[in-house]
């Protein structure tokens, strides 16, 4: 069957459509993608503007539109932290469906973290071993860790690279002083996670998610999305210690520069560089791969599951 996922996420609106069925390999027939950047949309409470809440019922009718156009049979639509932690959050789910007919569910950080957990065991499979997982979406960071499907702890921490950006980083290039500020902050909240998951033993293996890793990688090294997604691609915590002063002395145009990095991740590349050195460094990583699937994978394989 022909399945979609709609995910409103802090920076981008994304329909993925895949031929799916229960105990086969989703396979990716269509991608619409709108750069919302609904983390910057948001009011001094956190509440989504009018003016988001406008573009945000534009852009998902929009992609309602096109899932009818690529023969969708069911969309499974939900949101992330910007919509979740939202003051107004129950108005502009409302607004959602009275204006485009879509029941947005909001998934909790710890599911966000669970989901995204599935579809890296799915793709490593079960010779992976004990599995650590790091994922910087634009709101959160999500940390999960086990050796089943269902993880033994998973967290989710208000430290995505877009919000991150916009609260502490204002100056392009960064302020040094802020910078610093960012860092020790990052390191503190990611501190107060690592023992609940340092007592389950060290993992066997350690993968990341996320279009921030994704990045860090390309520039660090590692193939180009042309090569295909069954390439081995690694990001080492050495080469991130190297990069980070040098994203911090960029300004936003200069990093877009950079290969794999697109205008509208180049200006919180920075933040979420931070993230990804201080989860690295706090939690012993040396060395992590980067999983092709990730959250939009892991509620198509639940709903597969469900469905078999």
């Amino acid at each position: 069957m022909r399945l979609g996922v709609l995910d409103v996420g802090s920076n981008t609106i994304h329909l993925l459509v895949v031929d799916a069925h229960p105990g086969a390999r989703p396979l990716p027939a269509h991608s619409h993608k709108v750069e919302l950047r609904l983390a910057q949309l948001l009011d001094d409470s956190g509440a989504v503007s009018p003016e988001g809440v406008e573009r945000l019922v534009s852009v998902i009718a929009g992609a309602v539109i096109a899932a009818e156009d690529k023969g969708c049979e069911e969309v499974l639509p939900f949101a992330t932290s910007a919509v979740r932690e939202a003051p107004n959050a129950d108005e502009v789910l409302d607004r959602v469906k009275s204006e485009t007919g879509v029941d947005l569910q909001v998934l909790s950080g710890a599911d966000e973290a669970k989901l995204t957990f599935l579809a890296a065991r799915r793709w490593f499979g079960w010779s992976a071993g004990k599995l650590l997982l790091l994922d910087i979406g634009g709101g959160s960071l999500e940390i999960a860790y086990g050796i089943d499907e269902d993880p033994y702890a998973a967290v989710s921490l208000p430290l995505g690279a877009g919000r991150l950006t916009a609260g502490w980083l204002p100056g392009d290039p960064a302020d040094a002083a802020d910078v610093k500020a960012l860092r020790r902050h990052v390191r503190a909240q990611i501190a107060r996670s690592v023992g609940e998951f340092s007592r389950f033993g060290t993992p066997d293996h350690v993968v990341a998610t996320s279009k921030t890793f994704k990045q860090l990688a390309r520039i660090a090294g590692a193939a180009g999305s042309a090569a295909g997604p069954y390439v081995q691609r690694d990001l080492s915590r050495k080469d991130l210690e190297e990069w980070v002063p040098q994203l911090a002395s960029m300004t936003a145009a200069q990093r877009a520069a950079l290969p794999g990095v697109s205008d509208g991740r180049a200006g919180q590349l920075l933040a979420g560089a931070l993230v990804a050195e201080g989860a690295m460094d706090l939690f012993g990583v040396d060395q992590l791969e980067i999983c092709p699937w990730a959250l939009r994978e892991g509620l198509i394989l639940r709903r597969l599951d469900h469905m078999g």
